[in-house]
């Protein structure tokens, strides 16, 4: 479908359309809304409607003109509104492409930095920009603030469950590529709403590390913490320990399936795994989950069972409407792939800077999505 016969179509042919394809139809939609944005901000500039006459009117259209926009769901052709004497202004351009100017800023810092995918030079040809260290420039300062801004914003209201993570991403540092650690942290707060909290990078996952990316959490205002959800990692548990006294932590069951395969066979695994599964999410069964186990002679799985007993039934002390929610770290673990996704034509960024302006551009994006609606009903107890 073109865009000039989008504008032609209605807005229920084009839910229809998002029904039946919701890519194309999200691109179509996303069109549509923003064409009539710049109407409206046309509207506005010449105190006139199209076709208006009155006194205060102060200039004309002259058509529209098609402008790219490179997004994260494909390129839009939209209609830009052409004044016939002067220029029209609009924030389409510059607010809605966040996403795409940092994604632009580490292409091109990579390209000038000889940091390249094999189609780094394909996507510069196609960006069309200046290449030139200037335009790094001016365009990292606009992200670096909004960067900081986002990250340092305060947290005004309780948290009462708190995903955290950390994935890897390659970065050049000393001419040399090594993968660091970006953390993560996504929490509910006491309305149910999801919010992505705070990101940072590290070299690794030590305790350390994790203690002071909790206590920046803190300084920011984070209060109420009631469960830590994360994978079982040594440097984190020890860190919720110190820094959320008195409050829960979570071993994700997901992480925790995947260790105690390792203790097994295949074919054990084949046999065990249904009954593992329920007794996680039914305690009753815990005793049923280890008979098996024994009868199997896996001492080393009923060993690990054993240890992490009370962790992977720290969700059941809270509401069970909530409990669905909280026996596993889905949420950062789509939230890594989706960034991992939008972040894979880059090969590996020319230093912490270019990935802190993407991965949090993207997380921004994502974030006002989350702050819609609700995750978990906190009405329920």
């Amino acid at each position: 479908m073109t865009n000039a016969k989008s504008q032609l179509i209605s807005i229920e042919e084009l839910i229809k359309l998002f029904i039946n394809d919701r890519k194309e139809g999200k691109k179509e939609l996303i069109t549509w809304f923003l064409n009539n944005v710049m109407d409206q901000e046309a509207i506005e500039q010449l105190n006139a409607d199209k076709y208006e006459r009155n006194n205060k009117r102060t200039g004309y259209r002259n058509g529209t003109k098609k402008r790219k926009l490179k997004t994260v769901d494909g390129e839009l052709i939209l209609d830009k509104p052409d004044i016939r004497s002067g220029s029209f202004t609009t924030t389409v351009f510059d607010k809605y492409s966040t996403v795409e100017k940092a994604l632009d800023s580490v292409i091109v810092e990579s390209y000038i930095n000889g940091v390249s995918t094999r189609s780094v030079n394909n996507i510069i040809n196609n960006l069309g920009v200046n290449v030139s260290p200037e335009y790094v420039s001016s365009l990292n300062k606009d992200l670096d603030a909004k960067v900081k801004e986002f990250l340092e914003t305060r947290i005004e209201e309780q948290i009462r469950y708190l995903y955290i993570d950390a994935t890897y991403f390659k970065v050049r540092e000393n001419s040399k590529y090594r993968s660091m650690a970006l953390y993560t942290s996504i929490g509910v707060n006491s309305n149910g709403i999801r919010q992505l909290l705070s990101m940072d990078i590290y070299n690794s996952e030590d305790e350390m590390d994790w203690n002071n990316f909790f206590f920046k959490l803190q300084e920011r205002g984070l209060t109420g913490v009631q469960l830590v959800i994360s994978d079982g990692h040594a440097g984190i548990r020890k860190a919720v320990t110190e820094s959320f006294p008195g409050s829960l932590w979570q071993y994700c069951h997901f992480h925790f399936l995947k260790n105690l395969r390792k203790t097994m066979g295949k074919e054990q695994w084949k046999d065990i795994s249904k009954i593992v599964s329920e007794a996680l999410m039914d305690e009753s069964l815990f005793k049923i989950a280890i008979d098996r186990m024994e009868e199997m002679k896996l001492d080393k799985s009923i060993d690990m069972f054993y240890k992490w007993y009370d962790s992977l039934y720290s969700y059941i002390s809270f509401p069970g409407e909530h409990s669905r929610k909280l026996h596993t770290n889905n949420v950062t673990e789509r939230f890594n792939k989706e960034l991992k996704r939008r972040t894979r034509k880059i090969g590996a960024f020319p230093n912490s800077d270019s990935l802190m302006r993407l991965v949090v551009s993207i997380a921004m994006d994502i974030n006002e999505e989350w702050l819609l609606r609700k995750y978990i009903n906190m009405e329920v107890d």
